[in-house]
């Protein structure tokens, strides 16, 4: 009978092209995985191990029994090679990190909400693609509607949700939790849902704050929203793509977590995120340059302008026709995202909104080591006017944010405004065209 040896059964086992394939029981390889981070690798689950040793089994001449536990003791201790964060489920995370920085009966409200959270990001991860199946040319309007109702039934069916405003509706609702107290959750169902109909990338953004007594007065409700801090107890943002990913913080770091979709588990798969200096990403919505602020038109004209012009080096300029997906990657590359204020004669929409979420995302780039600013003032520092209020925001790298700002600083102090001359003007005579 034709043996096999285990390692090549082990291969079998494992993905094919995944660095855990090309695993072996060698100690020198395992030494090796670990000095390369772990990259590649994969926890696989036993019940698929045991399978593969079944089949596997009777050709290699091997007891399946053994082969099984075998392959679950190279297996484990590959995985204990690999960085242990990496395979940390939410809730494990959100056990760690609540520890002690809130009393018992807080740090429980605040895990369960975060859980819903969760919870309903997996549910609008399902419905996207039930109505990329079924729903046709309005794919984008329905996903929109789907996703803010069903945020909506899972802040009602909440017993730590004590009120909510979700964008796109009017003004803001307590719920039954409300007599309990609770965290106020307001949220962006679903940005970009205009891209699904063409299996696009869509995003949802989430904040956090503590409820008060004033916030759940009826007569009151959308002043105290309104005159509460600008920094939210936590902030958190999903991206539905490829995968599904939600990238929350509590104050004390970034962290993204993926959706293993077998299971239904969000995994920490990107800790402690940073925004690097060095990064030559900037995500901008070129069609609209017409309408930019004359500081951000500078700006913009000098990164095109690429290694010959002032900044001296090459930046790559693009827009996903989504906040969430363009600042997602601008976390993981660096460089800076900018959503411009338009004048008011042609504002319409532009801009994000405040406090569903400007203030959230500005706080997860904080905490990333970035900065989210207006051009004129950090975006955490500022009281919403209206609960649907929007602004011109930049979020991104310290230092360009920090070029940006001094560009409008120099534009307001006039030292940047283009020479004005009744001699050089739209109907001067030294024009090119009136001289032709």
């Amino acid at each position: 009978m034709r043996t096999l040896s285990l390692s090549r059964a082990l291969d079998h086992a494992l993905e094919p092209g995944s660095a855990g394939a090309r695993f072996s029981s060698n100690p020198a390889a395992v030494r090796a995985e670990k000095r390369g981070g772990g990259r590649g690798w994969r926890r696989l689950p036993q019940k698929r191990v045991a399978e593969t040793g079944r089949h596997l089994a009777p050709a290699a001449g091997i007891h399946a029994g053994r082969l099984f536990r075998a392959a679950r003791s190279i297996l484990n201790s590959c995985n204990e090679a690999t960085m242990p964060g990496r395979y940390m489920t939410l809730d494990d995370f959100l056990a760690r990190e609540l520890d002690g920085k809130h009393d018992a009966a807080g740090a429980h409200r605040l895990r369960m909400v975060l859980g819903e959270i969760a919870l309903a990001v997996r549910a609008i991860t399902a419905m996207i693609e039930r109505i990329t199946l079924y729903g046709g040319a309005g794919a984008g309007v329905d996903a929109k509607a789907a996703a803010r109702e069903s945020m909506m039934a899972l802040c009602e069916r909440s017993a730590y949700i004590a009120g909510y405003a979700a964008a796109g509706s009017n003004g803001t609702r307590a719920t039954a939790a409300a007599v309990r107290g609770g965290y106020l959750l307001a949220f962006e169902a679903l940005d970009g849902a205009a891209q699904i109909a063409e299996n696009g990338v869509a995003g949802s953004v989430f904040s956090v704050r503590e409820a008060t007594r004033e916030s759940m007065d009826e007569d009151a409700r959308e002043a105290a929203w309104l005159c509460s801090d600008g920094t939210p107890c936590a902030a958190a943002y999903a991206l539905y793509g490829p995968s599904t990913q939600l990238v929350l913080t509590l104050g004390r770091g970034t962290h993204g977590f993926t959706l293993d979709r077998a299971s239904g588990t969000f995994v920490l798969t990107h800790h402690a995120m940073r925004v690097s200096d060095e990064g030559v990403e900037l995500a901008i919505d070129g069609a609209r340059e017409h309408a930019w602020e004359p500081p951000v038109q500078r700006y913009v004209r000098e990164c095109r302008a690429g290694s010959v012009g002032a900044r001296e080096r090459e930046f790559s300029q693009r827009f996903g026709g989504c906040a969430v997906a363009d600042l997602h990657r601008v976390l993981m590359r660096g460089g800076v995202g900018i959503v411009p204020r338009e004048p008011r004669e042609l504002q319409g929409t532009s801009g994000l909104r405040l406090v569903h979420a400007a203030q959230p995302l500005a706080m997860l780039v904080e905490q990333a080591g970035g900065a989210a600013s207006t051009g004129r003032e950090r975006v955490l520092d500022l009281r919403a006017g209206a609960l649907d209020e929007r602004v011109g925001v930049a979020m991104g790298a310290k230092s360009e944010v920090a070029r940006l700002e001094r560009y409008y600083g120099e534009y307001e102090r006039g030292v940047d405004r283009p020479f004005d001359s009744p001699l050089f003007n739209e109907r001067s005579l030294f024009r090119p065209e009136a001289c032709a």
